[in-house]
């Protein structure tokens, strides 16, 4: 039987994805409905710092009866120089899943290649699909299905940019997207997806209309050296109260957290009624839960 990994959405099938956000709200509304995963084991490798990624990780697999064995930079071989493929093989006899969270995408899908249990990707710098599961969860639970709808997605084309350029293809919705010039997303994904997503650098044009809107900060980690640089390209960038009045009257904001008020998004915007970054937080547990569910129910 062939390995399922989870590297970005386009592992799996629109149908899968659907699926999944479906069994997340399940799972929110009666965690009872869980198939338990005792006896097995998740590893967590993580060569970066996390709070959402990490505790809804836990979470979910103790919540689904199973155990986690969590690996930082320092804890392992493979931050002292190990072969990546000798630490999958090694990994992968000795636990059922693996999620990841590096630096450059490539190591990641070279794990994957030498793995013989799942791979999920819990941030690398081109991709982060596991918050866009529970981006989906969060817009359905508020609005219900997104095929069709239009999402702006304003500031940095980073690795949260480019999976929502993965989710306008795998979920059907419209995804307009304004970055200042010189921090656009990679152009061959652009080019790949032109029918479902728009580029400018023009923030009221893309978000005119929509019905979600989505930033992220304008320095992702590993790129603080960066901040008063990126502070003054993306200084009309700030979703605030104006940029909010372009979209619709009900629109939707979200953003993965952390977030630096007053910078990429507005304290007022952030607190909004219309806000559902709370949710969105929490829903990360449910979503990578069902993620799991389904990985090692394959």
């Amino acid at each position: 039987m062939s390995v399922k990994h989870f590297l970005t959405l386009q592992d799996l099938s629109s149908d899968e994805l659907r699926n999944i956000i479906q069994r997340a709200i399940e799972l929110k509304n009666n965690p009872e409905l869980a198939i338990a995963q005792q006896k097995k084991t998740l590893a967590l490798i993580f060569e970066k710092s996390s709070t959402r990624t990490r505790l809804a990780f836990e979470v979910a697999m103790t919540q689904l009866g199973g155990a986690t064995v969590f690996l930082a930079n320092a804890d392992s071989q493979l931050g002292r120089g190990e072969p990546i493929e000798d630490s999958a093989r090694v990994l992968s006899r000795m636990v059922d899943c693996v999620a990841i969270r590096t630096f450059e995408h490539e190591k990641l899908q070279h794990f994957a290649e030498y793995s013989t249990v799942p791979i999920i990707n819990a941030l690398t710098d081109d991709y982060h699909p596991c918050q866009l599961l529970a981006d989906m969860q969060t817009f359905h639970q508020y609005r219900g299905d997104i095929r069709g709808k239009t999402v702006a997605w304003i500031g940095d084309g980073n690795n949260m940019c480019q999976s929502y350029i993965n989710a306008a293809d795998k979920f059907d919705f419209e995804l307009r997207i304004a970055c200042p010039a010189g921090f656009e997303p990679k152009p061959a994904l652009i080019e790949q997806f032109k029918n479902r997503v728009s580029l400018s650098q023009d923030p009221k044009s893309a978000v005119r209309e929509a019905d979600l809107v989505v930033t992220d900060v304008w320095a992702s980690m590993g790129q603080e050296h960066e901040q008063n640089q990126r502070n003054t390209s993306f200084a009309d960038y700030q979703v605030d109260v104006e940029l909010m009045s372009q979209a619709k009257p009900d629109a939707l904001f979200m953003h993965c957290l952390p977030v630096h008020r007053g910078e990429e998004v507005s304290a007022e915007i952030l607190d909004a009624e219309n806000s559902v970054v709370w949710d969105e937080a929490e829903n990360r547990m449910h979503s990578q839960k069902a993620l799991l569910e389904t990985l090692l129910s394959h």
